[in-house]
């Protein structure tokens, strides 16, 4: 799931949409907020503020497909500071100690500062892969899926804030946690483009948990080590380029990603050229025969759905047991890491680690160019 999410606003035009031209009273004080942080390559959030009492406002920028001019917003109250008059967003005041997380991405950033302690609901326990999660997974609830949340179990769990992701329209949880005024926001890691742009979202978490520093710390070293492996992927595909075809059947139709999606990026900044790119900002169901042809001229083919063998690919897809990637044995799937109940850890703890998912896809594309073929998130089949 891809989305197009631009920087629509300026400094300016956010600050304006709260009342009193961005400023807020405390006491007889009024204070200005700016832009605490400014991210890199996420379009999906930003971070305002002021220094003076530390209060912040985190704001989820169009946190679901198809969306336009959407702003969810979250007030994080510190030192006894009101929200702003006229806050139209969820509040909370200072660290969430009991989280409630709707997405394992959310759990892998948790992960990713030691605060997966916070985490006292989840959706769909079994399919998480964190180990300290499962550690836990008797003291943490399973609150079930959208369209059939247990809210008498998650109001049991008395939490400070839910976090949630949208899809094609609000989450349908929001109503209901208004009704039962718990708090939440947004997390959009998923929306992003870039691998580095929902890896950047480990500064929201941070901020959440009331510690920014640890999560920029945090951040910091994947973006060198990501563009140091896309550099060395570039000088490599001067010479070749393998032309990678991606994923497997649903239904009649072969899903192909649009161009600058998250996939496209991933095989681009590896060195390799994808064997279809779709018009447009969203995925893109070609028929079947297309597909095929598409899979006999590729190189490499990855992301195979839940396949395993090389035996289940050409179950799924016959016609593919003659095809150059079959023949060579160029057949991968990212579903090497699984959790106990067979949740796949690329979803997961991949989006703090794009840069090991990018080493992998180097290694498929260009054997032999890096010191060690062993691979973390997928598998030869």
């Amino acid at each position: 799931m891809n989305a197009f999410i631009k920087n629509m606003f300026l400094a300016g035009m956010l600050l304006s949409m709260w009342a009193c031209g961005g400023k807020h009273q405390q006491g007889a004080a009024e204070t200005d907020y700016a832009e605490l942080y400014t991210p890199e390559y996420a379009k999906g959030f930003r971070i305002m503020g002021d220094t003076a009492h530390g209060s912040v406002v985190i704001e989820s920028v169009n946190p679901w497909q198809g969306a336009d001019n959407e702003v969810r917003r979250l007030f994080i109250s510190r030192n006894g500071e009101n929200a702003p008059e006229g806050f139209d967003g969820q509040v909370i005041t200072g660290i969430p100690d009991r989280i409630v997380v709707m997405s394992s991405t959310q759990i892998a950033m948790l992960d990713a500062i030691n605060s997966s302690d916070n985490v006292y609901g989840v959706s769909g326990l079994d399919y998480i892969c964190s180990p300290a999660i499962q550690a836990r997974r008797d003291s943490i609830a399973d609150i079930g899926y959208e369209g059939n949340i247990d809210y008498e179990k998650l109001m049991g769990l008395d939490p400070d804030l839910v976090m949630l992701y949208g899809v094609n329209g609000p989450n349908p949880m929001e109503g209901k946690l208004h009704e039962l005024s718990i708090p939440y926001i947004y997390v959009g890691d998923y929306l992003e483009q870039s691998p580095l742009g929902k890896a950047e979202w480990i500064v929201v978490i941070s901020e959440i948990l009331g510690d920014r520093a640890t999560g920029i710390k945090v951040f910091a070293d994947i973006p060198v080590r990501y563009n140091s492996l896309k550099s060395m992927a570039d000088s490599l595909s001067r010479t070749q380029r393998p032309k990678v075809m991606m994923n497997t059947p649903y239904g009649d139709s072969w899903f192909m990603p649009a161009r600058g999606s998250y996939a496209i990026r991933l095989i681009e900044d590896a060195g390799g050229v994808p064997a279809y790119i779709a018009d447009g900002n969203a995925s893109k169901a070609i028929d079947m025969e297309q597909a095929y042809l598409l899979a006999s001229e590729a190189d490499v083919w990855i992301n195979t759905g839940d396949a395993t063998t090389m035996r289940e690919v050409i179950a799924m897809c016959p016609k593919t047991a003659d095809t150059q990637a079959v023949l060579s044995g160029n057949v991968f799937n990212n579903n090497l890491r699984r959790g106990p109940g067979g949740g796949s850890d690329y979803w997961e703890s991949g989006v703090m680690n794009p840069d090991l998912i990018l080493r992998d896809l180097v290694k498929i594309f260009h054997p032999g160019a890096l010191p060690s073929d062993t691979l973390v998130y997928y598998r030869k089949l």
